[in-house]
């Protein structure tokens, strides 16, 4: 969901360095931290190494519109229940603006987030919750400001029709008032973004269980394990009705595998590991991204991921929101109750989810015997003078994590 500028640089005169030590110590550092980490570390030793952190810095544009409009509403906003989690709003625009995006149809003079993704970071890092919102799921807009300064009324409309009225301050409302949860940052790219940052690793691979042959996605691929680069990805994570049953649905679970895939990719060692391939991913990870002011330069976006890369892929996890067919119009979305808000809550107070392939299901629950010796058990640990208590597991969620193997 990042873009970028995609051309290479090796070390210049102010990064480079000689001698074996150093070598060794360069190596290990690149080990022990993120991307993100790395090259505000390399490029801190000023010169040409300080050109590039500024570049990169520069590349990101405050959405300092949206931060004065939250402001307004901050006293009506969720509070944070869980002190360092984070709740990060991934909005990719469908905009056609300017000469990259064009080519994907007429400029209308409007935008809809074409994909919006809630992703919550559990306050330990030890997950990353990454859930899909319906882009056509029926929700109550507030009153929003639109961007030449007049104000919406407050509607029941579809929710990609947030942005299009006041814009990401309208989407991150909308969604707080659908969840109860605080958003705490967001980041906003468009096509030609998603694009640069696909092709910055050298493409992502994806199983294809059929081939496709779409004309208005521009897809022409066989079955099996395909290399897409980044106009291919776009047109794989877009198409909907050639692919599949046709349904939203689907397309967005096929988004959420591809963006396992490309978080396999950035972590591998191939790409961390070389400052070669590095440069491009963190331009892509910048250039053409419109994020909250806070998260506007690669200090604030390296604070938010350095805790990232403990992460276990099978704990990078991602599912759609539970949701049905709308019940006046079968091409819209409406929430399935009350799983939603199940869903909502394990976010909210940052509990565990937990995702597998197959539709929402509660397992049996556990019984737990009233022992001789007053304990729970290996599983619950302590002191237990009571009767037998009955403890329902979690409930688990349709999805998939990024340890997955789609060809298996």
């Amino acid at each position: 969901m990042v873009a970028a500028v995609g051309y290479r640089v090796g070390p210049g005169r102010g990064a480079s360095a000689s001698g074996r030590g150093l070598a060794r110590r360069r190596r290990r550092r690149w080990v022990r931290i993120t991307a993100f980490g790395a090259t505000t570390l390399l490029v801190a030793a000023g010169g040409v190494g300080w050109a590039v952190y500024a570049k990169l810095s520069g590349n990101i544009t405050p959405d300092e519109a949206a931060a004065a409009e939250l402001a307004k509403y901050d006293k009506e906003r969720p509070t944070s229940l869980v002190k360092d989690a984070r709740n990060i709003l991934l909005i990719g625009s469908d905009s056609r603006e300017g000469r990259d995006n064009a080519r994907y149809g007429r400029d209308s003079g409007t935008e809809r987030s074409d994909t919006t993704i809630l992703l919550h970071l559990s306050a330990g890092r030890g997950s990353a919750t990454a859930v899909s919102l319906p882009r056509d799921l029926m929700v109550d807009l507030p009153g929003c400001r639109r961007p030449d300064g007049s104000r919406s009324a407050p509607r029941f409309a579809m929710f990609n029709q947030a942005f299009q009225l006041g814009g990401s301050a309208c989407t991150i409302r909308t969604v707080e008032k659908l969840t109860d949860i605080r958003v705490d940052h967001h980041v906003v790219v468009d096509f030609h973004g998603f694009k640069e940052m696909v092709d910055a690793v050298d493409g992502v691979q994806v199983c294809l269980r059929e081939p496709i042959d779409d004309r208005a996605a521009k897809l022409r691929l066989p079955a099996g394990r395909v290399t897409l680069n980044g106009e291919q990805a776009l047109g794989y994570v877009r198409a909907r009705k050639t692919l599949g049953d046709g349904s939203d649905t689907e397309r967005m679970e096929r988004q959420q595998r591809f963006l396992g895939a490309l978080v396999n990719k950035v972590r591998s060692n191939d790409v961390l590991l070389n400052p070669a391939k590095l440069y491009p991913v963190l331009d892509a990870a910048t250039s053409s991204l419109t994020t909250d002011p806070k998260l506007a330069s690669l200090r604030g976006l390296y604070e938010l991921v350095r805790g990232l890369r403990d992460i276990p892929m099978e704990q990078v996890q991602f599912l759609t929101v539970p949701r049905e067919s709308y019940a006046y119009d079968t091409n819209r979305d409406q929430l399935v109750e009350p799983a939603a808000e199940r869903l909502f809550e394990r976010l909210r107070t940052d509990a565990p989810v937990v995702v597998e392939g197959g539709g929402l299901q509660r397992h049996a629950p556990l019984r737990l015997p009233d022992t001789r010796d007053g304990s729970y058990g290996d599983s619950f640990p302590g002191p237990y003078r009571g009767p037998a208590v009955t403890v329902s597991p979690p409930p688990t969620f349709r999805g998939n994590t990024a340890a997955e193997d789609t060809c298996e």
